[in-house]
């Protein structure tokens, strides 16, 4: 079968699941919930008609085997749960494109080396707030009782929600130790860009240098509530005017330390103040912050600027203002012998391989420190997902599918062919 012929394959089969586990509102196939079993189920079936088994790991990941030649393992990797109301290529791009990847080796005959699929489970963190949970407990970094108490919208706790689905929690980082038994040589994942990046080029294929760091913390400056009408401006201590300004300077940090290259991003996405009525001076306010770069040091400077602005004009405005850590991850570079790989292969299909970072997180972040990474991209229309109107043209996204099977074919030879 052609590359043309396997991409074609992919995408229906996109549109099929699509078809099953979508409503007109998007797609449904939150994790741990019914309709991503039913997702997991019918990709399941999938797997059987090739003659071969899903397994579970200890963190609810599910894992499918092809044998090869040699010991020697590539992972390729993916994730079928989304958000809601999510598109339809959003993570199941790359659990796909690795079924469609199995196939080809498969039929083949030629098999170099063991190639390994991987659902990831609840990449998205759509049910709990907490993304990259099953690759996040497979790397190592899973905080077991930072999640234990977590709860859905229904109010069920990630402990209860995660037995349902056969999942022990504090035996989750026994994932860790069953990815390090594995010994993989190489991980490889495909996803829509989740931007726009590709789209202002117009290009289907991006070639992806690595995930973003990421510093996520929240600011809660602390005046005092105040009557609007009698208390004068210079006599206020006014927590939502600090928290304001921050803000303001917040943005100014991301562009300072973007280069024409590689952006950084500077985020105040929550707000809330205190007492919150039309009335009053605001007495407290609490900021969200989400700071991402590619490079550690920018990162680190752009964390230390924000703090100073946070402490300045909290003095300025006579308030106080204290910080509390949501969430890190370091930046994750991804390898420079894959990454060529990757060019090659996006080169013979459309003849260029522009290279970009990830500003989102994908569960390759979390196999970095394990074993040589690399992700590609496809274009991303308006720049859209986590929504219904999430979409890649489908001649740019047959494209794509082509370079990533190509790369996959590739990854296999030169894993097989180092090993020798």
């Amino acid at each position: 079968m052609t590359l043309a012929e396997s991409a074609d394959r992919v995408i229906a089969e996109l549109k099929e699941l699509a078809e099953l586990t979508s409503t007109p509102e998007g797609a449904q196939r939150v994790a741990w919930g019914p309709v991503w079993r039913k997702a997991r189920d019918w990709f399941e079936a999938k797997v059987k008609d090739l003659g071969l088994t899903m397994e579970r790991d200890s963190a609810g990941n599910a894992w499918v085997t092809l044998p090869g030649k040699s010991e020697e393992v590539v992972i390729i990797g993916g994730h079928l749960d989304s958000v809601p109301n999510g598109g339809w290529l959003d993570g199941c791009l790359g659990t796909l494109s690795a079924l469609e990847g199995i196939r080809r080796a498969q039929a083949s005959g030629d098999i170099p080396c063991t190639i390994k699929l991987v659902d990831w489970a609840d990449e998205e963190g759509a049910r709990f707030g907490r993304s990259l949970i099953g690759s996040a407990a497979a790397g190592g970094t899973l905080e077991i009782e930072d999640i234990r108490n977590l709860t859905d919208t229904e109010g069920v706790t990630a402990e209860k929600r995660l037995a349902e689905n056969g999942v022990v929690l504090d035996n989750m980082l026994k994932a860790h130790d069953e990815l390090l038994a594995i010994g993989s040589k190489a991980y490889l994942e495909l996803h829509i860009e989740q931007g726009p990046v590709l789209e202002a080029m117009d290009k289907s294929v991006g070639v992806v240098i690595g995930t973003f760091g990421v510093e996520r913390h929240r600011m809660t400056f602390t005046g005092q509530a105040a009557h609007s009408g009698s208390t004068p401006i210079p006599h206020r201590r006014d927590a939502f005017l600090a928290a304001a300004s921050t803000a303001l300077e917040i943005r100014e940090i991301g562009l300072r330390h973007s280069t024409e290259d590689v952006n950084a991003v500077c985020t105040v996405g929550e707000v809330s103040v205190h007492p919150c009525i039309v009335t009053a001076v605001p007495g407290s306010c609490t900021i969200s912050i989400d700071q991402r770069s590619l490079y550690a040091d920018k990162l680190a400077s752009m964390y230390k600027q924000a703090q100073e602005a946070s402490h300045k004009f909290a003095k300025e405005n006579n308030v106080t203002v204290e910080w509390s850590k949501l969430w890190q991850i370091p930046p994750r570079p991804f390898d420079e012998e894959l990454i060529k790989l990757a060019e090659e292969s996006a080169i013979e299909v459309t003849g260029e391989a522009p290279k970009l970072p990830s500003g989102p997180l994908h569960d390759a972040a979390e196999m970095v420190p394990h074993m040589p990474t690399v992700m590609m991209f496809a274009y991303s229309s308006n720049g859209l997902s986590h929504c219904k109107e999430e979409d890649t043209p489908i001649p740019h996204l047959q494209k794509t599918l082509q370079a990533f099977l190509l790369l996959i074919e590739k990854t296999v030879h030169h894993v097989a062919a180092a090993k020798v």
